[in-house]
């Protein structure tokens, strides 16, 4: 549907649950991996956080490991990407359906807030580069964003509204550090597996041929404040 020019908005990815004997149960997945034996610990640990469970393991001296695991399908939503990520593109997997157990429980999920854009129009590196100390850029300068659009994560927990559009007023004054080049940490580029990965429950990706953006699915910021605040207080 990219390909052919369509735009559409894609919320957090659920998984299909049925009732087995009063008992919520979910679909997991037989996960064989292939990697070098040096990233055996790094795997395990991502699958562990998955709820994964290892079914067996075979070393033939030849400094490659198999491990073979039962994994929940939604803990393998965004693992191809760390996995590549720690085996440094070298690991090998594939993952087939297979069947229905009880459900494994929560997966740990993002525990960062994120920063989300008050206005619309074009994001200054002046902006940027007040904002950069407390979190990880989502978009370049000059990028065009609009109210609601989450712009990057924020260092600590809690969403924070922001004005990535700021431009540094213009005065006779003149610091002697003026004329200092601007130092920009490069921003965060994801992918559409790593972004589906990313996004929160109140959370969704829109998706256009040219580009993958982030967004609240509510844009209005009174609202969302709104909702966060009843959210606290039934808690």
């Amino acid at each position: 549907m990219r390909r052919e020019g369509f735009e559409l908005t894609v919320g957090k990815p659920q998984v299909v649950t049925k009732r087995v004997d009063g008992k919520i149960h979910e679909p997991f997945e037989h996960l064989t991996i292939d990697s070098p034996e040096e990233y055996l610990g790094a795997i395990t640990q991502l699958l562990a956080a998955r709820k994964g469970r290892m079914d067996g393991m075979s070393n033939h001296g030849t400094g490659w490991v198999r491990m073979e695991f039962i994994v929940p399908s939604r803990g393998l939503i965004g693992f191809r990407t760390e996995f590549l990520t720690e085996t440094r593109g070298t690991g090998v997997i594939s993952h087939t359906f297979e069947g229905y157990e009880p459900w494994a429980g929560e997966i740990r999920s993002r525990q960062s807030g994120v920063l989300v854009a008050d206005r619309t129009g074009p994001a200054t590196t002046y902006a940027m580069m007040n904002l950069q100390d407390r979190a990880a850029m989502m978009v370049g300068p000059g990028a065009e964003v609009y109210c609601g659009m989450i712009v990057g994560e924020n260092s600590r927990a809690g969403d924070m509204d922001v004005n990535i559009c700021r431009e540094k007023k213009m005065t006779n004054v003149r610091a002697s550090s003026a004329d200092e080049t601007v130092k920009l940490t490069p921003h965060r580029v994801l992918s559409l597996e790593g972004a589906l990965e990313f996004i929160a429950d109140d959370e969704c990706v829109e998706v256009t041929p040219q580009n993958i953006r982030l967004r609240k699915a509510d844009l209005d910021p009174t609202n969302r404040a709104r909702e966060a605040k009843r959210r606290s207080q039934s808690a």
